[in-house]
């Protein structure tokens, strides 16, 4: 399989150098099959439920904490660092969901590859494999457009595969 082709068991992975180093990368944008009805693998109840926990217990809690950082009464060591930059504290603020977003996506495709195996144990007790029961889409799910973030989130995001829709 060429690069940029799609694969029906994967999706659409290209090949990419970073630093050097060889790395695989599956675009968000194939996601849009899953949340408009053209894909057969769809989130169990078990990964939504991950999904929500993620977004407003890790991605909107680091959101809303950065954004503190910035305000003027903020004496942390980070906050003072931010502070002494040459940069205003409107522009990191705008960054800051940005910067999150890759992390967390980061985070999540490292799942998917299978380079972090974890299992979520939902509230029901049933334990989930998330790499397998994912199929490699947990990423994909987060940032596509329609994704986990405009379905959990109650912090701000820029929706960059919006114009990708059918």
């Amino acid at each position: 399989m060429g690069v940029g082709e799609l694969d029906p068991e994967r999706g659409n992975v290209n090949d990419c150098a970073v630093d050097g180093v060889l790395r695989r990368h599956r675009p968000a944008w194939p996601v849009l099959l899953v949340f408009h009805g053209g894909h057969e693998r769809m989130p169990t109840s078990e990964i939504e439920e991950f999904a929500k926990l993620l977004v407003e217990n890790v991605r909107d809690a680091a959101i809303r904490n950065c954004g503190a950082l910035l305000q003027p009464q903020a004496n942390s060591p980070v906050a003072r660092r931010w502070r002494g930059t040459e940069v205003a504290p409107s522009s990191l603020g705008s960054i800051i969901p940005d910067v999150v977003d890759e992390v967390v996506f980061s985070f999540l495709q490292a799942i998917d590859e299978g380079a972090l195996r974890m299992k979520f144990i939902s509230r029901t007790g049933r334990q989930v494999d998330l790499t397998e029961e994912g199929f490699g889409e947990l990423s994909g799910w987060y940032m596509g457009s329609g994704g986990w973030r405009a379905m959990f989130s109650r912090e701000r995001y820029e929706d960059d595969f919006s114009d990708m829709s059918e």
